[in-house]
Order: C-alpha cells, then structure tokens, then sequence
C-alpha cells in the first residue's frame, strides 16, 4: 500500500466491484463517453479476479473512501524487449482533486513497474483534457504525437476476425 498526505493506495478486491462501477459511470460522464458504457459488472468481475485475469485495479482512499481508481494491464514493448504498464483509466473524483490522489495512482504504477522490471508506463488522454495533459507534464511524461491510435470493435472487428 503507498500513501501520499491523506491517501492511501490500495489493490481492489472483487467485493469493490460496485465502486469501480461506479467510478468507471463518472469517468465516462466527465469524458463525455457514459453512451458507451456497456459493461456488465459480473462480466468486469470476471476479466479482473477471475482465473486470468487481464487488468488490475488500484483504489485510492481518503479517510477509508475510495476517491479514484486506476486500471491497468501489462503491455510489452519489442523495442525495449521489456513488458510495459499501460494505463487505461486514472480518475479521481472531482471534489478531491489537487488533494494528491491522481499522483500517489501514478507513484504506485510507477512502483510497480519498475519492481516488475517494465521499460515503460504509458497512456491516453482525450486532446480537450486540458487539466490532465497540464497534471502529466507536470510529472514528466511526454506525448506521443507522431503516434494514432487504431480501433476496432462491434461489426469491424467481427467482420475481419471472419477474415
């Protein structure tokens, strides 16, 4: 567990799934993203405590309430010939914001990938998210902008798992 002033980092159990729910609901809404929530909870239990797990969740508490979370999963980078962590979700609620919970996330997956012997942490953030991408620079990480990210999902990914 790692502690920054009042918080406290701290690896979620399955008995925290209604609050990374809930969390993932307002990360979406201030990402102007809820339409695209679809998850079922019993589904994210499963990808995350289930007998392989892809991702793993930090909770951030002030007080013993969580406040924020973090979701990463291992990455690996051929160029470094090292795994990496890629961070797919950091949120902390608006109300405790500047109190050094986004931070104490970061310190605690930047911990961990350097105990696991990663080359790197990396991550996405939306362009308009002016207060993230200030927060990140502020910490050193640089953007990636010669890079686009690719997706795929729904019927395209179907249609060409059918090759």
């Amino acid at each position: 567990m790692t502690r920054r002033r009042d918080a406290m980092i701290r690896p979620a159990t399955a008995a925290d799934i209604p609050t990374i729910a809930r969390l993932i609901r307002m990360l979406a809404e201030y990402e102007r993203l809820a339409h695209e929530v679809t998850f079922d909870e019993r589904e994210i239990e499963a990808h995350l405590f289930g007998p392989r797990p892809a991702a793993e969740v930090v909770l951030a508490e002030a007080e013993g309430t969580p406040v924020g979370f973090a979701l990463f999963f291992q990455s690996f980078s051929t160029f470094l010939g090292k795994p990496g962590i890629y961070l797919e979700d950091l949120f902390v609620l608006p109300e405790h914001r500047g109190g050094g919970h986004g931070k104490a996330l970061l310190v605690h997956l930047a911990k961990l990938a350097v105990e696991r012997g990663c080359g790197r942490l990396e991550w996405s953030v939306l362009d308009w998210n002016e207060p993230a991408l200030g927060f990140y620079r502020k910490l050193g990480a640089k953007p990636m902008d010669e890079w686009t990210v690719h997706r795929l999902t729904g019927e395209a990914l179907a249609r060409l798992a059918q090759g």
